[in-house]
């Protein structure tokens, strides 16, 4: 599970302005870009604000100013327009309970709605009031009985948000729901089991199972593929079903964005023609990939794609052991810039995904 550890990828790419947030993560520019307020300052996930400053010490006025200021970057699962559980990073209030706030902002009609990017709707039934309590890895998220009124379709998208919205947290790793005190051990409208061991991102997210004869004899593998709508381009996990019997999974995850995520789906995947040339090689956490040059978005300048890119890091920084990819090119690292200029500084994965400002 990828949660917010930096990771050096050890390729030679471009860095350009962002969408996927991060230090080095490849990105595009297809998204207007709004300049966030001048007097608002963020924090990253977990850090804290000294508002002791000299001079105004024990000045609660000045410190209260300081802290309304300030925001957090904070991933929430909402729901496409078409129907996919997609992490959106919004800047959020700096509160102390990052996570009650977290869930408070997927309630149809509460906060989110001021922030709500286009084409996005919120998951959890109007008037859902929550609380979240964090002990020993364990999120115990207590709902109000308004919880129980939702459309049956969104039973699993309602169970997958909030799984992955609790653990991008690193004091979060299983999630457990309860209903006004009451642990479930159902959900209360089509009856999904919830495991008694709690939640985690096992569950999958935006479950494919097309082609799958015989579920037992699979296991789960989530890869990102690129959704484009509109003036805007983001990155939507995929939980794929696998044999079993596959033994090296960072070359299943690169054959399941190959193989792309079918022709009924409306994401779509850069890795036409792509192919592996030699078996991936995993040391110290680093896995090499060699692939032949339909890896190039621009063959004459030989440079890499900026989607296949992307969703080959974020799909394989899923796995665990896996802390940086590098990419060769018939054996050879020639990848090169748009500006023409060879990059060896490591790109990292982001810390979080579909980032936006205000």
């Amino acid at each position: 599970m990828a949660k917010k550890a930096k990771v050096s990828i050890a390729v030679t790419v471009l860095a350009s302005s962002v969408y996927l947030s991060g230090c080095g993560l490849l990105s595009f520019g297809d998204k207007e870009k709004i300049d966030p307020p001048q007097d608002v300052s963020y924090l990253k996930e977990g850090e804290k604000v000294d508002t002791a400053k000299e001079g105004n010490e024990g000045d609660d006025t000045v410190s209260n100013q300081e802290d309304a200021a300030l925001t957090v970057m904070t991933e929430l699962y909402l729901i496409d327009k078409n129907g996919y559980v997609v992490s959106q990073s919004l800047p959020l209030p700096n509160n102390e309970s990052v996570a009650k706030q977290a869930l408070e902002y997927l309630v149809v009609n509460g906060p989110v709605e001021n922030v709500l990017p286009n084409g996005f709707r919120a998951v959890l039934p109007p008037d859902t009031q929550v609380t979240v309590d964090i002990k020993d890895g364990t999120a115990v998220a207590d709902f109000s009985p308004e919880f129980n009124h939702y459309q049956p379709e969104d039973e699993q998208k309602i169970l997958q948000s909030i799984t992955w919205t609790l653990t991008q947290f690193d004091s979060v790793e299983k999630v457990e729901i309860q209903v006004n005190g009451y642990p479930l051990n159902e959900m209360p409208v089509n009856g999904t089991p919830i495991d008694e061991e709690g939640l985690t991102r096992k569950v999958g997210i935006n479950i494919d199972t097309s082609g799958v004869v015989d579920p037992t004899s699979t296991k789960p593998l989530t890869v990102y593929y690129v959704s484009q709508t509109d003036d805007k381009t983001y990155y939507v996990p995929v939980t794929k079903r696998v044999s079993s019997n596959s033994v090296d999974e960072v070359k299943a995850v690169v054959q399941e964005l190959i193989d792309g995520p079918g022709y009924s789906s409306s994401l779509v995947s850069d890795f036409t023609g792509a192919e592996l040339l030699d078996d991936p090689e995993l040391k110290d956490g680093t896995v090499t990939l060699n692939f032949n040059e339909a890896v190039y978005g621009s063959l004459e300048e030989k440079m890499v794609s900026e989607h296949m890119l992307n969703s080959l890091v974020l799909s394989l920084t899923e796995q665990k052991g896996i802390k940086g990819v590098s990419i060769l090119v018939n054996g050879e690292a020639t990848i090169v810039s748009k500006d023409g200029e060879t990059i060896t500084e490591p790109v990292t994965r982001p810390e979080k995904v579909n980032s936006i400002s205000f």
